[in-house]
């Protein structure tokens, strides 16, 4: 491991806005009390990486709490960092993996769900490691409260089409979808946030796929 990730993962253990591993489980159920200190609702960003999602929307939105939950602590640390420079104090971070995520939240705490360009696992072997694949779903309907809403937003049409294929599957609402986001009438000050990678993908023309679903 290189000397700026050992550094990183040096500091986020100081950070108050950071929590790793089995530190989240004694949140379970009143994250917005305990951790933010109010009743307001809490949103999380799944596979969030550096963060830019969870902080952005958390500036858009001061009236509602954001979670960042990813694995990779090297990457949790620019968000956390960031909110920590500027005050940001709705955002939080969560370092786990998603497979974990009913140790962390209880039953109907989550107003929202977004994932923003998750590792797409294209191969058809790691379809069980897709965020979109149908347990991963199952959990999101355990966290979630009635109607609370899941989005997916990625540069990748093969997990676009599958997403959308297994939530016609499960007979799953429909908000808004679209495979081309930036030409379509849905964008607005939340979809134009734009991630390291997106604009990457967006300076070699690549169309943008979003869909927003409930249970």
């Amino acid at each position: 491991m290189g000397k700026d990730k050992l550094r990183r993962f040096a500091e986020i253990e100081t950070f108050a806005n950071v929590y790793q591993l089995e530190e989240g489980k004694a949140l379970k159920g009143n994250w917005a009390a305990n951790h933010f200190k109010n009743t307001n609702p809490v949103v999380l960003e799944l596979a969030c990486g550096k963060g830019e999602y969870t902080v952005n929307l958390a500036k858009l939105f001061p009236e509602k709490n954001f979670i960042g939950v990813d694995y990779k602590g090297n990457r949790i640390w620019r968000g956390a960092k960031t909110a920590i420079e500027e005050g940001i104090k709705n955002v939080a971070f969560l370092r786990i993996q998603i497979e974990n995520l009913l140790d962390h939240f209880a039953e109907n705490e989550i107003d929202e769900i977004w994932i923003t360009f998750p590792d797409p696992q294209p191969q058809d072997s790691r379809e069980k490691k897709r965020l979109t694949f149908p347990v991963f779903l199952n959990r999101y309907k355990v966290v979630l409260k009635n109607e609370g809403k899941v989005n997916l937003k990625t540069d990748n049409d093969q997990l676009y089409a599958y997403t959308c294929e297994k939530v016609e599957e499960l007979g799953l609402v429909v908000h808004k979808k679209t495979d081309h986001l930036y030409t379509s009438d849905l964008v607005d000050n939340v979809l134009s946030i734009k991630t390291y990678y997106e604009k990457k993908y967006l300076l070699h023309d690549k169309n943008i796929n979003y869909i927003q679903f409930s249970f």
